[in-house]
């Protein structure tokens, strides 16, 4: 009698850590995620730059941020360097979307193996559906006082 209490504390004890180690994987993820859209969104940054100056003279001056310094430049000097740095981002994009495939089939497997669902409660589901009801905005209609 006294080993079947410290065998169902096992089982508990190996569900709590089942469900930390599903939760720090999801949280590897999301950061995953947050991350490559951060990139993205330098990649953005540095395709902007590169269409504002490569029209421009390349003996023109240019202002460039190195280290928290302010440094002045000719286009033909920055441009290279901005290019570069866009290339190398998409590198770093496209290494973390692997990353981030790899995440997601080792969620998938580590689900399967310990037959892991996530359950959406009802009430959320019900709670959504109101309020695209009252999410649709317009003219308030009164009673036609003509009839």
């Amino acid at each position: 009698m006294a080993g079947q209490p410290s065998g169902a504390d096992k089982e508990v004890i190996n569900e709590q850590v089942i469900a930390n180690m599903y939760a720090n994987m999801r949280s590897e993820m999301n950061q995953l995620y947050s991350k490559i859209t951060e990139l993205e969104m330098e990649v953005s940054e540095h395709s902007l730059v590169i269409g504002a100056i490569e029209p421009l003279d390349p003996l023109r001056r240019c202002y460039r941020m190195i280290g928290g310094v302010l440094v002045e430049r000719t286009i033909k000097e920055v441009l290279p360097a901005v290019q570069r740095n866009k290339e190398g981002l998409e590198e770093v994009v496209a290494r973390m979307h692997e990353a981030l495939e790899k995440k997601k089939k080792e969620i998938t497997e580590f689900e399967l193996k310990y037959k892991i669902r996530i359950r959406k409660a009802d009430g959320d589901t019900q709670e959504e559906g109101s309020m695209k009801e009252g999410s649709a905005q317009g003219v308030l209609v009164g009673p036609a006082s003509g009839q």
